[in-house]
């Protein structure tokens, strides 16, 4: 065998036999949950004014653009005070239980149901991490992304160890939610409520009848063979939708970069004074003058901006140079949050960096972690070996943790 035919078969199987980057996954998930959950709960004063039915926006001008582009939003369903605040509401909480990786399949569509409701209501409300929010929100739909970090992980953890003491595993959760939210599906195609664009309808109605799925093959199927194969369908269209926001971060920065060299005021250095001199993006003026009283400086992060956005997807292919850079740019989002009052927009950016963050930083991260909480709540200790919790399962749908019960 050649030594690109071999090389070709080990990429396949790497690909077909594991969803890939657990730790990077798990990150995004807990990053774009959170942002939009401390988004809503910071905006909750003025939901009525973003998104509500008697807002700027108003609920008859927000019909004739969705009529016209075709977009999603549970909003335009009804325009009742009681439906506004539903749909508020299920949006933080579907973030909230994502965030700790509660029913991570089934919470990451709700999830992208709650960011594509609000943000297509009022299109004129919101920053480039909105964007970044909006498509990230769907490519979270086909990961994989409560392998570790999540209460998932745990709950998969806990049926392994019971299965090994003979105990027999049932999951109700599961088919209670995925009968429910069948019906509400059922309930707004039947009224004719999914009428715009064919994409998000048909990606719902698929992710109930995959779950449908792994529950008769995990019951039902006489072999191993047919759950094999839904595990490596999952595997790689987690390791697909990973590969895309790699690529959706890299082209965020590549054109962001580009587009930055061709206006003159970047091109002379000066570019960065401005926007710190705008009252709407001076929550500290006195900062804001520390940080241009030097020109030399002014040109330092004009010039260190445009050339780190430029550089960093080349970067990619050196581990070293990528990583340093990737601190700095994660550092500069972290100055935009406070120097210029955009934290979330800075939040999801770092979000999205983090899908290129080592795996050996991740983890050492997480036992860090681990370690605090055992000396926060010293009772509270898990009780399988250090070595155990560090590999609890990298592959939520292993064949042995399908067969019993429901994933949702």
């Amino acid at each position: 065998m050649s030594r690109f035919a071999l090389a070709l078969s080990r990429g396949i199987a790497r690909i077909t036999e594991s969803a890939l980057g657990p730790y990077q996954t798990a990150v995004i998930r807990i990053g774009f949950a959170g942002t939009w959950l401390l988004f809503l709960l910071r905006e909750f004063p003025h939901r009525q004014e973003l998104y509500g039915p008697d807002g700027p926006w108003s609920w008859s001008l927000a019909e004739q653009l969705i009529g016209a582009n075709g977009a999603f939003t549970a909003l335009m369903w009804s325009d009742g005070q009681f439906w506004f605040e539903s749909v508020y509401v299920l949006a933080a909480v579907s973030s909230l239980l994502l965030l700790v990786g509660w029913r991570s399949r089934t919470m990451s569509v709700l999830f992208m149901v709650g960011v594509l409701s609000l943000q297509n209501r009022s299109v004129f409300v919101g920053d480039g991490g909105d964007n970044v929010l909006h498509l990230m929100s769907i490519y979270l739909v086909f990961t994989r992304c409560g392998q570790v970090w999540s209460l998932d992980a745990r709950r998969a953890r806990r049926a392994r160890e019971a299965r090994a003491r003979g105990e027999r595993v049932a999951d109700r959760t599961g088919p209670v939610l995925w009968a429910v939210l069948g019906l509400m599906l059922l309930a707004v195609t039947v009224l004719g409520r999914l009428d715009g664009d064919w994409f998000v309808p048909a990606l719902l109605w698929s992710a109930w009848v995959v779950q449908a799925l792994w529950w008769i093959v995990g019951r039902r199927a006489g072999s191993a063979e047919p759950r094999i194969m839904l595990d490596v369908i999952a595997n790689i269209l987690h390791n697909g939708a990973l590969l895309v926001i790699m690529a959706e971060a890299c082209l965020i920065y590549a054109t962001a970069g580009w587009y930055k060299v061709q206006g003159s005021r970047w091109q002379d250095g000066t570019a960065v004074y401005y926007p710190l001199h705008l009252d709407y993006f001076s929550p500290w003026p006195g900062l804001a003058e520390l940080l241009t009283a030097s020109g030399t400086m002014v040109m330092l992060m004009t010039y260190g901006t445009v050339l780190m956005q430029v550089a960093f997807p080349f970067t990619l292919f050196n581990r070293r140079v990528k990583n340093v850079l990737l601190a700095a740019m994660i550092t500069e989002h972290a100055v935009i949050a406070v120097v210029l009052g955009l934290p979330f927009f800075s939040l999801a950016m770092i979000a999205a960096d983090s899908v290129f963050l080592p795996t050996s930083f991740l983890r050492g991260l997480g036992d860090r972690v681990v370690r605090v909480r055992r000396r926060l709540f010293p009772r509270d200790r898990v009780k399988v070996p250090a070595q155990t919790q560090r590999e609890v399962p990298e592959r939520l749908g292993e064949p042995e943790q399908t067969h019993v019960g429901f994933r949702a």
